[in-house]
Formats: C-alpha cells, sequence, structure tokens
C-alpha cells in the first residue's frame, strides 16, 4: 500500500478576542494543508484569512488540467509542484490586495499563510510560508522549527546577531515584516523535505506559539501521538489554559506507513 497521510486541523476564537480571524485548509484530495492568520480592521482579517484559503484551493483545482495559463511567471529551475504551491499563495496574495484596494471595509486587509504540501508518494513535502504562522516537524523525539518568521526581530537579528536578549526584549515582539495583501506581489519562502515514517508537521498560527514554548508544543504532541484529533485539541486547550491572548489555530499531518 506504500505511505498514507493522517491529519486533523482545529481552530479557536481564544479568551481575548471576540472574533476568529484565523482560517485553514486541509485540502486532503491534494495533500495540501495552509493555515492563514489574517490582520486589518472590521473583521477584514476574517475576510483575508478565508480568500487566502480558498484562493489556493481554487488554483490547485485549476491546475490541475493541462490547458490552464500561467498567471505568474514558471520558474523552469523549479519542480512543477514547487511552483503550483508559491503560484497559488502569490495568487491569493494578488486576490488580497486587490480586495482591499476595492472596498473600504476591507482597505488594508492581510494575512499570514503558511502551507504544506505533500508530493511523490509522500516522498517529499514543500513547506511555504509568509508572515510568522509556523510549521514545525516531529521526527521521533526532537521538534524542529522549519519556517523563519518573517517579523521584525528577526530582521533585527540578521542585520545585528549580536544583540542582547535586554535589547531584543525592546522591540515590539508582534510586528510582521511580510504578509498576504499587503503589495501587489509578495515574495513566499519555501522549503524542501523529505519526510520519514512516523514524521508529524505541525502548522499553526502565532496564537499557539505565543502562548506555548517549543518544549511544551513538543511534550503534547509526544503524548497524544496517536490520536491527532486528541493534539490539536490539547494544543488549543494549554494555550488558552496560559491566556488565550489571540486566535489559535493548529493542523497536523503525520505520514504513515500503510501496509
Amino acid at each position: 500500500m506504500g505511505r498514507v497521510l493522517r491529519s486533523a486541523g482545529l481552530t479557536d476564537v481564544g479568551q481575548e478576542r471576540e472574533h476568529n480571524e484565523d482560517s485553514f485548509g486541509l485540502m486532503r484530495e491534494f495533500n495540501l494543508f495552509l493555515v492563514a492568520d489574517g490582520m486589518g480592521g472590521h473583521r477584514a482579517g476574517d475576510v483575508a484569512s478565508k480568500l487566502a484559503i480558498e484562493s489556493v484551493k481554487e488554483f490547485f483545482r485549476m491546475t490541475e488540467k493541462e490547458d490552464i495559463t500561467w498567471p505568474f511567471h514558471f520558474d523552469p529551475n523549479l519542480p512543477f509542484t514547487v511552483n503550483r504551491l508559491v503560484t497559488a499563495i502569490q495568487v491569493a496574495n494578488n486576490k488580497i490586495f486587490r480586495g482591499s484596494l476595492e472596498s473600504n471595509e476591507h482597505q488594508g486587509m492581510g494575512t499570514t499563510a503558511v502551507g504544506i504540501y505533500f508530493v511523490d508518494s509522500l516522498r517529499s513535502c514543500h513547506i511555504a510560508h509568509v508572515g510568522d504562522s509556523r510549521c514545525y516537524r516531529l521526527r521521533g523525539d526532537t521538534l524542529e522549527l522549519m519556517t523563519v518568521d518573517h517579523s521584525l526581530i528577526n530582521d533585527y537579528l540578521k542585520a545585528a546577531p549580536d544583540l542582547t536578549e535586554e535589547q531584543l526584549a525592546e522591540l515590539p515582539r508582534n510586528v510582521i515584516t511580510r504578509a498576504l495583501g499587503m503589495q501587489d506581489a509578495v515574495v513566499v519562502d519555501v522549503r524542501t523535505d523529505a519526510p520519514e515514517i512516523g514524521d508529524c508537521y505541525l502548522l499553526c498560527s502565532d496564537g499557539l506559539n505565543g502562548m506555548l514554548s517549543d518544549a511544551e508544543i513538543q511534550e503534547i504532541l509526544l503524548r497524544e501521538r496517536d490520536d491527532l484529533e486528541n493534539i490539536v485539541t490539547a494544543l488549543i486547550a494549554r494555550a488558552n489554559e496560559k491566556g488565550g491572548e489571540d486566535n489559535i489555530t493548529a493542523i497536523v499531518a503525520e505520514v504513515v506507513d500503510g501496509e
């Protein structure tokens, strides 16, 4: 039978917000999973994150056919599957940007996005992201962060890697430097990984990793390993117990032996 993918996802408004502006997509027909964390007043973030999920799903449906006109530059140096994922997110960016220009209510709306797309009979996966929503991988007992937040703090660290803890503490924590909808074009960071049997990937909005340490996330993933629904439920419950200061979204996808 070969490899099989198991998955589960959940989102929660948290303890302090009135509306949930996170969205997620379990696009199992494409082995594609996506989390989006919206921003903007008057529930515009809700609109942006939903539009991101819907746009990516629609683009994947369209690109099942061979005769589609490619809307952005196709990079011949990259595999078709990488182009497909990156272009889907760029299409979403363009729709959100145009939507923010066309509606006063939605002016300035934007969203983060993090997605994982499993290919080659689940022997490879592409991880793409814009903003500070994250992807982690649990391999054995080791949790590894697979994305680098597009944040003011990380930009400062790149420019001045010797900043002290005290200096870092003075920087605003939740300022992101890249998002969908901010400009008519966006750079999507993408990396490719080779999943092993038993690898579990976690996609989350910062409402999760902002409340829980990586060690706490790892502990829950290991403890609830046998039931992915339990993992996402337990992660969100723990984030809420610790304050639930933001909307919280989690998707887990695990590669297992189907035989």
